[in-house]
């Protein structure tokens, strides 16, 4: 008997090999071969490097405090943590649909006294007992069409897909937390600058009211400076709560209060991130994780459609166990109480009213889905990295501008100020150059922000942002049987 069922199982494995999923054929990319040209775009995209995803992130961010802090959230964050364990579910998931490639073996022994009354028995009342224990396997699908292989592959698909999504919400997180905290940086610099004008706004409307008191200075001068001082009071007080909330904002990525060792001196200076090549546009196919897990998606539903074919086929399950019987406990493993049961059972499809034929078309239609959602995946990446060299080819040129900007009005600001200190010209004129400098320092901060955030943009649409995890937050290996 145990020659028997281990031959059936050979036979099965054997045949189990078919498979009826469609060959898979990656889509050709929607895409252009190489990144926009033209005004805004840099003469020739740099290829040549290392690129962002073979990058870590301590190499890209040179900061030490931004560093610390990104530290802390791949080790601290929550939806990265909600994420690892999606990988884990997911790899469960795959094992018990592995699982089913293989047959179940149980050993069992039950026991069975039953009392008859003489109006149901021919025999007059009795009572009968009997003992078993078999070992064997219970409705064992042989895979002969490859059925269970699909739905096993399709897991696998699924599984290895939740693991480049992981990859991505770390990439995003470190994206973020660099971006809060640049956030943070400017609204300091935004906060001790309006501190800065609000006190030259005082010392200005303090001059003003003297002169006024003493017949120099008009009314409408007085009130004039006075709109100055409390239109600086407004900023001062909204980017106290700017600072505020990104400080909260920084708090919630990081999962973990903010290090006691921050710097009290924002820092936006120059060097606090690296400028890495953009490659060719065929690169993102491999080192985007949201395009790879469109495409485990992709082939996970190509998985499916072998799973809708194959239903199409018999059906055949295996139920066989062998072991002892006696109606008597002591007699229960003695000579000539063997027992053995061979039960193989087949279906075939006959009638459904169509459920078979609508299963596979719909596992054709969803393949169709996945692939029109790998094609934009693609489509998206392509767009924010040309929006990404386009900012960096622009931001160079605006701060370049911005800054001859504010050392201009710089220079009518302090002209305007010795024309007033002196009596040649009205406070109309300073109080308007005085306006017009802290408009163009707000502008140069703000630019500067947009032009360092664009480049964590750049580095996360590039790929970058994976490398240099810890093992708290490490991916896990390939799936176990």
């Amino acid at each position: 008997m145990k020659k028997s069922l281990l031959s059936m199982a050979v036979a099965a494995f054997v045949l189990g090999g078919c498979s009826l999923i469609p060959e898979y054929r990656q889509p050709a990319a929607p895409i252009a071969s190489d990144w926009p040209q033209g005004a805004g775009y840099p003469a020739a995209a740099e290829v040549a490097g290392v690129s962002a995803a073979e990058q870590g992130w301590r190499e890209f961010f040179h900061d030490a405090t931004l560093q610390q802090l990104i530290q802390v959230a791949l080790e601290n964050n929550r939806d990265l943590r909600v994420a690892a364990l999606n990988i884990d579910a997911f790899q469960a998931q795959y094992r018990i649909q592995r699982s089913n490639l293989f047959p179940a073996v149980s050993a069992d022994a039950g026991a069975k006294r039953q009392r008859l009354p003489a109006e149901v028995s021919q025999t007059g009342e009795s009572t009968s007992s009997q003992y078993s224990a078999t070992l064997g396997i219970s409705a064992w699908e042989l895979d002969l069409f490859g059925r269970l292989r699909s739905l096993s592959e399709q897991a696998l698909e699924q599984y290895f897909a939740t693991e480049q999504a992981r990859r991505s919400t770390q990439i995003s997180l470190v994206a973020s937390v660099a971006n809060a905290y640049l956030a943070w940086q400017a609204d300091q610099s935004l906060l001790l600058l309006t501190q800065d004008t609000l006190k030259a706004y005082e010392d200005s409307y303090a001059l003003t009211v003297r002169s006024n008191q003493v017949g120099v200075a008009s009314a409408l001068t007085l009130s004039q400076a006075r709109t100055s001082v409390e239109s600086a009071r407004v900023n001062l007080n909204r980017y106290q709560r700017l600072v505020a909330q990104d400080r909260n904002a920084l708090q919630l990525l990081l999962g973990h209060a903010l290090p006691d060792s921050l710097p009290s001196t924002p820092n936006l200076a120059t060097g606090l991130i690296s400028e890495l090549p953009a490659g060719l546009p065929s690169e993102l196919l491999q080192r985007r994780p949201d395009i790879l897990e469109a495409e485990h998606q992709l082939k996970a539903a190509n998985a499916n459609i072998g799973a809708a074919r194959a239903a199409f086929f018999p059906s055949i399950s295996l139920t066989a166990n062998a072991g002892s019987l006696s109606s008597d406990l002591s007699g229960l493993f003695k000579g000539g109480s063997g027992t053995w049961l061979f039960q193989p059972q087949i279906s075939l499809p006959v009638f459904n009213a169509g459920n078979l034929r609508a299963n596979l078309d719909l596992a054709k239609i969803q393949k169709n889905i996945q692939v029109a959602q790998y094609e934009k995946s693609i489509q998206t990446a392509f767009q924010e990295v040309a929006d990404g060299l386009t900012a960096r080819e622009t931001y160079r040129e605006q701060l370049n501008a911005q800054r001859d900007l504010v050392s201009a009005n710089a220079d009518y600001y302090r002209l305007a100020e010795k024309r007033y200190r002196t009596g040649i010209d009205s406070n109309l004129t300073f109080l308007d150059a005085q306006r017009s400098l802290y408009s163009a320092q707000q502008a140069l901060i703000t630019d500067r922000l947009a032009q360092l955030t664009s480049e964590v943009d750049l580095y996360k649409s590039l790929g970058g942002g994976w490398l240099e995890q810890n093992t708290a937050s490490a991916t896990p290996g390939a799936p176990k049987s």
